[in-house]
């Protein structure tokens, strides 16, 4: 499979050899499979990860395993936690579309930040069957019939070329373990119903289904390819994009053409097709009108269309540097500062205030909100505590518990802030140095 793997990526023009790519691991066969692939052809990558908060500590234990995979593999490892509930539920989107949209952002910045020139996704040949299926109970342009694209802007399908049975074999080949979510057997997510419903009943028809709707798939995209070269065209003389990623359209007289060009541009924003409808057909010159993705807010202002990216700032965690000394923490401020331990040094009492060992501390640390599935070991105790738990005992409202936010360090959790610090953490007779962390 490696030379297959090798042969694809440079009959597709995926990337050059010297190109530093980011792999996105799960934890799952699929995307161990790519990682694994990744370095048996000796190519420049890193691994990304994230945490979707979704599935309590069987996504710590996901996250847990890649990064110990990272390690073995000695290549760079990023990773992220992400309040996915949080999101899908401010901007009225299923779970699996807010997870899909935080992660392709995320890679995104990472790209950008670390110099990766691509972003490489584990989609293999079923993936993309799958995805026709979906797009046509969905409604679709052109663009919905091709399958996953191999390449789109910066991501990258290397394993579209490959089965399950050689992504099962090769996992057998070098003895390899993988992450399996429980959550791929639920069929009350669209995917995995036509994975487990619908697939089957073609697959009985057509045993090679999957490989016949990459050949049909293959067709459209020709045809697509040239709608792309004519959208590329569109976008370099109507759209403009200013130093803060605000994008500027410009509206000309809607012919046929310009509504297609237009059309895709908004499902590239993620607008719902409601949405695009109504967004192609506002009067222009009637200025002030609002619409709004999961992503983006789009102002239709004097013949032109202003859309500006949102700030999901309060879905990631804060990333506290060693020299930080305040940071923002929602409408409250974290102070920090050090103090040396002096025999006269006594830990105050408000809650308000954390006073750890500043040895046990490992930077970057972070600050997010407490998700399903945390722990800590709470001050004078040696034995693991949810932290729903915890807050349940402590009587805090079902509303403020989603707003209860932890300082971790490491992963671990080293202060639920305005509460309670973990043991693990506390000043002690052996602390040289104090860190204190004040929230006001």
């Amino acid at each position: 499979m490696l030379e297959d793997f090798i042969q694809f990526i440079q009959k597709e023009n995926l990337f050059k050899p010297e190109d530093k790519i980011l792999v996105t691991v799960s934890g799952g066969i699929d995307s161990m499979v790519l990682a694994k692939l990744f370095a048996q052809a000796k190519f420049n990558f890193g691994i990304a990860h994230v945490n979707f908060s979704l599935r309590g500590e069987e996504s710590i234990a996901d996250e847990v395993f890649v990064k110990k995979f990272a390690k073995t593999l000695k290549v760079p490892y990023h990773s992220i936690v992400f309040d996915t509930k949080a999101f899908a539920e401010k901007e009225k989107i299923s779970t699996q579309m807010a997870a899909r949209l935080l992660r392709y952002n995320w890679f995104e910045e990472i790209r950008q930040q670390e110099g990766y020139s691509y972003i490489a996704t584990a989609h293999h040949l079923m993936d993309s069957a799958e995805t026709v299926l979906i797009n046509l109970t969905r409604g679709s342009g052109l663009a919905g019939f091709h399958g996953i694209p191999l390449k789109n802007g910066h991501v990258i399908r290397p394993l579209a070329f490959a089965t399950q049975e050689q992504i099962f074999d090769l996992v057998v080949a070098n003895r390899m373990a993988w992450r399996e979510d429980s959550s791929n057997e639920s069929t009350k997510y669209q995917r995995n119903f036509i994975r487990h419903e619908i697939v089957p009943k073609f697959q009985e028809m057509n045993p090679s289904f999957d490989q016949t709707l990459a050949q049909t798939s293959a067709r459209i995209r020709a045809v697509e390819d040239w709608i792309s070269d004519e959208f590329d065209a569109w976008k370099s003389t109507n759209c403009t994009t200013d130093t803060s990623n605000n994008q500027f359209v410009k509206l000309a007289e809607l012919s046929s053409k310009e509504k297609v060009m237009q059309q895709r541009w908004l499902q590239g924003l993620h607008f719902h097709p409601d949405q695009i409808e109504q967004i192609i057909q506002h009067p222009a010159d009637k200025v002030g009108k609002i619409f709004e993705s999961p992503l983006f807010t789009l102002n239709i202002d004097r013949a032109q269309w202003v859309i500006s990216p949102k700030d999901q700032s309060e879905f990631k965690p804060i990333l506290i540097q060693e020299e930080d000394e305040d940071i923002q923490v929602g409408n409250k401020m974290l102070h920090i500062y050090v103090e040396e331990k002096t025999p006269d040094f006594k830990v105050p009492t408000d809650p308000n205030i954390a006073c750890l060992d500043a040895d046990s501390l490992t930077f970057p640390l972070e600050i997010r909100k407490a998700q399903e599935g945390d722990w800590f070991c709470p001050l004078g105790m040696n034995s693991k505590k949810l932290i729903s738990d915890f807050l349940t005992d402590k009587k805090v409202p079902v509303n403020l518990k989603k707003k209860t936010n932890l300082l971790l360090s490491k992963g671990s959790v080293a202060w639920i802030v305005g509460q309670r610090i973990d043991n693990r953490f506390k000043v002690s007779e052996k602390t040289e140095t104090v860190m204190i962390f004040e929230i006001k």
